[in-house]
């Protein structure tokens, strides 16, 4: 652990700030109606600092900088450099995309914002301070607000902008005041100091709980967990697909560091407190996310209601640590979660990549019958979305069943109250909604198509299409690389 202004450990985040202003200058000369320019000098900036933080997390330090209010340090890095790949596919997939709508007609906004919601990313993966954590907040939430509304002759669009907006400043200001309520409490913002305040046990107990409570439902919001779940649906439907995917890809890396960071390494003393609030916010996710997705027949909804019960599943795994003071079912909790948030992306990914294929201009092909007869238009791309459905539902060998399994297995091993109960409803959950996953594989495979045009795509499309989709299998197959390096950077971040 090196204690020290070191900007060189915020290298990454400082060619990420410079380039994404450079390219912001660029794209006012870049003319051609597909931003090629723009799109290409995005794609090397963030191949780049993709880079530099798989670098960083190999080395295995952690750094503090800028007194002490931003870390550097393995379980960050790599978060980071999953959530720029992460952008990057976007990027990829939505740029057709979005030029067949005409977003990149007047601008190249998409690349800028989507750059700028990704430094906000980075910010909150490094926060150790609770007002760069809501600086993080801040700016991811406002690149997101004016990216949902990017589409401005779109009513739909604009009226997911606003319900974003609304509901994501209600989430920000409970999160500011919880937050707000723990520096009353514990005379600090610093989160390493206010764990070693709160640890001392000379604080009012009721006081702190109840900006526990306040900070829990603003992780909820940024989670989209019930009963903070209001905004998810709508946005995810009537955002742009590729804003969707940017909201229901990277952002919930961000969301998962954010949440190691103020309940794990801040308020870990607290944690038979927060454990059960996540246990009420697991089960009530699980429960009406599956239940609302089998009456879904827009795809885009349904994969909404999929990503409530999905945190549902990431939630277990957060609640799983710290019981009976035993470190290494921690580490295995912690590592399990971070594992199954960092899959989830991957498969939804190839989700939205497919849903994008398919979109042309004027039809946004994201109602569950525009898939009908998939596989006779083109097999390949049915077979890849039947992966990330068996994928979703849990179904081995795909990775989505090694993740499921990784998070039960530390609930049950851990010894938590009530968690042998909790483990078999996950798994009542799970075959539930394994009946809205298939009916998508039903509607490809039996159902006579619409139409009978073919589905194309361009070269960088097909290409990271296939490797997004080869790695659901293949990480389903051969789980231990993931999860080692999940493990390694949770022990060397917690000390434990």
């Amino acid at each position: 652990m090196i204690e020290k202004l070191n900007i060189a450990a915020l290298l990454p985040e400082l060619i990420l700030l410079v380039m994404t202003i450079v390219i912001a200058m660029l794209d006012l000369f870049d003319k051609s109606p597909r931003r090629q320019s723009t799109y290409v000098l995005s794609l090397m900036t963030l191949s780049l600092v993709a880079v530099l933080q798989a670098l960083d997390a190999s080395a295995g330090t952690t750094v503090y900088s800028f007194g002490n209010m931003v870390v550097s340090d393995p379980m960050g890095n790599w978060l980071k450099c999953f959530s720029t790949l992460a952008v990057l596919v976007t990027l990829v997939y939505g740029r057709p995309y979005a030029a067949d709508r005409d977003m990149l007609q007047t601008g190249g906004e998409l690349f800028t914002l989507g750059l700028f919601a990704l430094l906000g990313m980075y910010v909150m993966i490094s926060g150790n301070n609770f007002l760069v954590l809501y600086l993080g907040v801040e700016l991811l939430a406002l690149s997101s607000y004016a990216l949902v509304a990017l589409r401005r002759d779109s009513g739909t669009a604009s009226e997911a902008a606003m319900k974003y907006f609304v509901l994501g400043a209600l989430g920000s200001g409970f999160l500011l005041y919880g937050m707000s309520m723990l520096y009353g409490a514990t005379g600090s913002l610093d989160i390493t100091l206010v764990f070693k305040a709160v640890s001392t046990g000379r604080i009012n107990h009721q006081v702190l709980v109840l900006g526990l409570v306040f900070v829990v439902c603003g992780l909820g919001f940024k989670f989209g967990v019930v009963p903070f779940h209001m905004w998810v649906p709508d946005v995810y439907q009537g955002a742009p697909t590729v804003v969707t995917l940017m909201i229901g890809g990277a952002h919930k890396l961000a969301a998962f560091a954010m949440t190691m960071r103020l309940l794990v390494e801040g308020l870990l003393p607290l944690a038979i407190d927060w454990q059960q609030m996540l246990m009420v916010l697991s089960v009530a996710s699980l429960l009406i996310g599956n239940l609302a997705g089998i009456a879904q027949t827009n795809l885009k909804r349904m994969i909404a209601f999929s990503t409530i019960s999905q945190m549902g599943f990431v939630l277990i795994g957060l609640l799983s640590g710290v019981v009976n003071g035993s470190t290494a079912a921690a580490a295995n909790a912690y590592s399990s979660a971070m594992f199954y948030v960092i899959t989830y992306v991957l498969t939804t990914l190839a989700v939205f990549g497919i849903i994008m294929l398919l979109a042309r201009e004027g039809f946004e092909s994201e109602e569950i019958a525009d898939f009908a007869g998939l596989n006779q238009r083109s097999p390949l791309y049915a077979g890849v979305m039947a992966l990330c459905m068996f994928s979703l539902a849990g179904v081995p060998p795909m990775v989505g069943f090694a993740g499921k399994l990784s998070v039960l297995q530390a609930l049950v091993t851990s010894g938590q109250s009530g968690g042998l109960a909790l483990a078999v409803f996950a798994v009542m959950m799970s075959l539930l909604a394994a009946f809205y996953y298939l009916r998508v594989v039903k509607v490809m495979y039996f159902d006579s198509p619409i139409t009978a045009s073919t589905v194309s795509a361009s070269v960088d499309v097909r290409l990271v299409l296939l490797i997004n989709s080869g790695l659901l299998l293949f990480l389903g197959l051969l789980p231990g690389g993931l999860m080692t390096l999940c493990a390694r950077a949770i022990v060397s971040t917690l000390g434990t």
